[in-house]
């Protein structure tokens, strides 16, 4: 009943929040008389902070319009190249009205960017995808929230992701493709790519990994130890629940996002205390970009989707609990995943040097699982001073690691 009470809830507090926004609004209009008037300011501030801590936060838009190419412009749509019940798997098209730069546009490598499905939406990798649109024709996977799919659609499980990435890499063909998956992907990316070598079938050009759980007994984080410290039945019975009948996903089992989000929070509370802190003191004294900057990372940050049950208690019990993919003891519809048998991709693997979700030698530990690709098509990268997210968003991705992303992928697109 734990989401039914939190919809009860978020329903009573609606119209006190609602009203909360439209007063803090208000009050510092400019063309309003009382936003001169003493201390009103302070009251402004903090209609807006509750506003900003009970609202409900919307996916945001990718809001990607244009990118700087091979020395132009081009204008960048985004539309659906396939839509399945619990993703859709978008292309970042970009536009030219010079036929010579359209041309070089197309002759740029295709890269699939396989975005998590772990809480946030597939939006946060939005910076991945706009200094990757720079060089290369780019399709992301964006995840739905599973409270918007109906039960008829059926279960999604771990095994369902799999297919889902081995039906996208066959849509847009392996024998021109690149494959990049950050964070939890790389693990389902991994046993996909083998699963096809194992058939017989093209496997990518490249694969990249970015901080993922390829094994997480290697220097593990906490969120390694809350996974193996409780019992799979615990999981099962405190954090799966039903999708309340206001949704087009009524009782669907999920893992809600609240629930998420409050263990987002958990993990650093202080930091994220203070930064309200200083959102309030910014708004008081009038320091409006520094405000505008919160308001763009906590929308991101705070804008949070259901798991599919089955997908997270898969994940939890085959990746952390049991390890069987390190193990080689993981089999999917009958057939092992064997990353030995991955002759013909290439493999890069990145991690950030201060990474406190996904540790120092996880990532890694593909390339001693993937021993049938050539020792010169292996590449590691351990990025300094990086945490999780600096490894695919922000000043290092892109000074750092895009230059290497792009140039592993240009060799063996060449090649």
């Amino acid at each position: 009943m734990l989401y039914h009470l939190h919809e009860i809830n978020r329903t009573l507090l609606n119209p006190l929040v609602t009203w909360s926004g439209a007063a803090a609004n208000a009050l510092s209009a400019p063309d309003n008389w009382l936003s001169r008037m003493p201390g009103v300011d302070r009251v402004a501030a903090g209609y807006e902070l509750f506003y900003r801590l009970g609202k409900d936060y919307e996916k945001p838009a990718f809001g990607i319009t244009g990118v700087h190419a091979h020395g132009r412009e081009a204008a960048v749509i985004e539309e659906r190249a396939l839509d399945l019940p619990f993703c859709n798997l978008l292309h970042f098209k970009r536009c030219s009205d010079d036929p010579q730069a359209l041309a070089r546009l197309r002759e740029d490598p295709v890269v699939l960017v396989v975005a998590p499905l772990s809480g946030h939406h597939a939006t946060l990798l939005r910076d991945t995808v706009r200094t990757l649109l720079r060089d290369h024709d780019v399709y992301l996977t964006d995840w739905v929230d599973a409270r918007m799919v109906p039960l008829d659609k059926g279960p999604f499980g771990l095994d369902d992701y799999i297919a889902y990435v081995r039906r996208f890499i066959a849509h847009l063909g392996a024998d021109r493709l690149h494959v990049m998956s950050v964070c939890q992907p790389t693990v389902p990316v991994l046993a996909a790519v083998s699963l096809m070598a194992s058939a017989g079938e093209t496997t990518p050009l490249t694969l990249t990994m970015m901080g993922g759980p390829i094994d997480p007994r290697r220097c593990p984080t906490q969120v390694n130890d809350l996974a193996t410290h409780k019992p799979y039945a615990w999981f099962e019975t405190n954090v799966v629940f039903d999708v309340p009948p206001n949704y087009p996903g009524k009782g669907r089992r999920v893992y809600p996002g609240f629930l998420q989000h409050a263990g987002f929070v958990a993990m650093n509370p202080s930091r994220h205390f203070n930064a309200h802190w200083d959102f309030y003191r910014n708004l008081v004294r009038g320091d409006l970009d520094d405000a505008a900057a919160h308001r763009r990372f906590y929308d991101e940050y705070n804008a949070v989707l259901d798991l599919p049950a089955e997908f997270y208690l898969d994940t939890i019990r085959i990746v952390f609990q049991e390890h069987r993919l390190p193990l080689g003891t993981w089999h999917v519809d009958g057939e092992r995943v064997a990353p030995e048998a991955i002759r013909r991709s290439a493999l890069l693997t990145i991690e950030g040097e201060l990474d406190d979700i996904s540790g120092l030698g996880q990532t890694r530990a593909a390339h001693d699982l993937c021993s049938g690709i050539p020792a010169a098509n292996h590449a590691h990268l351990e990025v300094k001073g990086a945490g999780h997210y600096g490894i695919f968003s922000g000043r290092r991705w892109r000074d750092v690691v895009y230059p290497d992303v792009r140039d592993f992928i240009r060799r063996f697109h060449a090649a």
